[in-house]
């Protein structure tokens, strides 16, 4: 059984549709996009475990750096061995994470949820974020934009549907539960049965996508495809770089810096999106909205986040990908500068601010393995992109850092008004900057860094990803590589 995971046993047979790969890459993000729905009981946690807030956000911290961790780690091995068994592994470390977290809730021993959710779904998260990467980019070559925007959108997506799944199932465990009330909280059996449920449930999910991903026969090129005709754009290359060698190029830093600065400033936001609104709007001590609205804020900011990782990277198909970044930085450092100069003014300007905003934050994370792909090929691909998510992981840290630093020093929650984001919103506009600086002076991979001719055929599949000592003969000319 477990050799129908191989990756010989993924080829896909002569007329097998490409956009039958779009939802299997969906279902697995769909899934593991739950982590940004943890705040949904983390009141509960802190009630159960009788800690602090600080212990209980440790939690997300955790996950989201072992996302960036596993995937740089876990990347080669995805590359050669194909994205139906790195699909198998993300779920077996997602559901796991969930089940060994349940068993911490019924026992009161707050490590254990450190170690599931945290460190084992973590694992899982980084995983299952690359594994469909390569493969989709391999599908569509001639629009990866698009094909890697359809996937990643499902990650911004996934806490649209686990935000209202896990209201009602705690609802249903805990009959004392009022998922219309902030301030409510579950009991540590319904949280226990909540993380069972989870855990069984996106298994099932992700083993669709399991089931249906494919990866190109050797030598499939989508109908009317001309290579010739995406060399001809530029940072595009038909070369191909191995992970290893990216690591030695200016252009895989620079983008690394690229990622980091727009991932801080955007998730500096969604972090203290339901609380920010509040205080805005704050006059007197009292916030003109409301807890319900604030909640119905954040969802907002979800949906854009999610749309903008579709819309923004299949634009970047059309525009080019250095374009685009020039967009999510530029435009976003006016953008954070009118939010901390009027944001305050009217509430639906607020609202429009930030939504665009966190479409710039989605759009940045989708359209990154494409712009991976301009510049080093598809030959390891997945891989590169492991090792580049290491900077979401420090800008989850960072961004967070810097607006609660900010915060702290202005006042106590609940107390707090526009004035007092302004500070870490113009620090964000210079990390923005930064970053803006950085994607201009992104240049083309030097040649000298390109695979050899021999080396394994990115256009193939029971070799791709292999050891680079593998060789094939007949690639000169159809790969491109020279």
């Amino acid at each position: 059984m477990l050799s129908a995971l191989d990756r010989r046993h993924t080829v896909a047979p002569p007329g097998y549709s490409r956009w039958l790969i779009p939802p299997a890459a969906l279902a697995i993000h769909l899934c593991i996009g739950q982590v940004y729905a943890t705040s949904v009981y983390k009141n509960s946690l802190i009630a159960h475990f009788d800690t602090s807030q600080t212990a209980i956000g440790v939690i997300f911290s955790i996950a989201i750096v072992m996302l960036g961790l596993s995937a740089a780690v876990a990347g080669t091995w995805v590359e050669a061995n194909g994205p139906r068994k790195a699909m198998f592994v993300s779920a077996c470390f997602w559901a796991a994470g969930f089940l060994v977290g349940a068993v911490g809730i019924a026992t009161g021993q707050l490590w254990l949820l450190y170690l599931g959710y945290g460190l084992l779904g973590g694992i899982g998260l980084g995983i299952g974020y690359i594994s469909p990467v390569s493969t989709l980019i391999k599908w569509f070559p001639d629009r990866p934009g698009l094909a890697t925007g359809l996937a990643i959108m499902g990650f911004g997506g996934g806490a649209m549907v686990a935000s209202p799944l896990s209201r009602q199932l705690l609802s249903l465990y805990d009959a004392g539960y009022d998922p219309a009330d902030a301030g409510s909280t579950a009991s540590g059996a319904a949280l226990v049965w909540l993380f069972v449920t989870l855990g069984v449930g996106y298994f099932l999910v992700m083993m669709f996508g399991v089931v249906n991903v494919r990866v190109p026969g050797p030598g499939w090129r989508p109908a009317g495809f001309d290579p010739a005709r995406v060399a001809a754009k530029p940072l595009v290359t038909t070369a191909n770089v191995s992970a290893s060698n990216a690591l030695r190029t200016r252009s895989f830093w620079l983008l690394w810096v690229v990622l980091f600065c727009n991932v801080t400033a955007g998730i500096g936001i969604l972090e203290q999106a339901s609380p920010m609104i509040q205080d805005f709007f704050r006059d007197g001590g009292v916030s003109s909205v409301s807890v319900a609205a604030a909640g119905g804020f954040v969802g907002l900011l979800s949906l854009f986040n999610m749309a903008g990782r579709f819309a923004w990277s299949s634009t970047s198909d059309v525009i080019g990908r250095k374009p685009i970044y020039l967009v999510y930085l530029g435009v976003g450092m006016v953008l954070y500068a009118l939010l901390a100069l009027v944001g305050h003014a009217a509430t639906a300007l607020f609202v429009l601010l930030a939504c665009v905003i966190l479409s710039f934050y989605g759009g940045g994370f989708a359209t990154v393995p494409a712009y991976l792909r301009d510049l080093f090929g598809t030959y390891q691909v997945g891989a590169i992109h492991g090792r580049l998510l290491t900077a979401w992981s420090a800008a989850g840290v960072a961004g967070p850092l810097i607006v609660n630093g900010f915060l702290d020093a202005q006042g106590e929650p609940g107390t707090l008004t526009a004035a007092a984001y302004r500070p870490a919103l113009f620090t964000m506009v210079a990390v923005l900057a930064v970053g803006f600086v950085a994607n201009l002076l992104i240049r083309p991979v030097p040649q000298r860094y390109h695979e050899p001719a021999r080396t394994v055929d990115p256009d193939t599949t029971d070799l791709d990803g292999a050891d680079p000592g593998a060789t094939r003969t007949e690639t000169v000319e159809r790969s491109g590589t020279r």
